[in-house]
């Protein structure tokens, strides 16, 4: 997936939106390049538990890299319904295609309003910039 098809998270979460089989939405969930970048040497990822409901800006995980924990959250409302399962044994994923198999989850969404709190590419990079990286 190319960065300037996703929408991003304040928190530096991407997400891609695709139309599922019964019709609702499903997003799939990953990490910036930006921000893993910015964590460098990743030791462990906690991923999150099928079936799980979330809410716009809760965490569902955490990132661990030799520099800093860090939770991750879910950019949208709704129900896990697939986790990148490989991920905690190939952490090498993540910088290598952050925007491909370096996804996380896919959630299926319960409600489109959070997708308007998100960015566009050039408003997320604009963030990048502002944050002084």
């Amino acid at each position: 997936m190319k960065p300037e098809n996703l929408l991003f998270a304040k928190t530096h979460e991407w997400v891609y939106i695709e139309p599922d089989a019964s019709g609702g939405k499903v997003a799939t969930v990953g990490i910036s390049a930006f921000a893993l970048e910015a964590l460098t040497d990743l030791v462990y990822i906690e991923l999150p538990k099928l079936g799980r409901t979330l809410k716009a800006g809760e965490s569902f995980g955490e990132i661990e890299s030799v520099k800093a924990v860090s939770d991750l959250y879910s950019p949208v409302d709704g129900t896990v319904v697939a986790v990148h399962d490989a991920l905690p044994n190939q952490l090498e994923a993540l910088p290598a295609d952050p925007y491909g198999n370096g996804w996380i989850a896919k959630i299926k969404l319960a409600d489109e309003s959070a997708l308007g709190e998100l960015m566009n590419y050039a408003a997320y990079q604009k963030q990048c910039a502002e944050e002084g990286h």
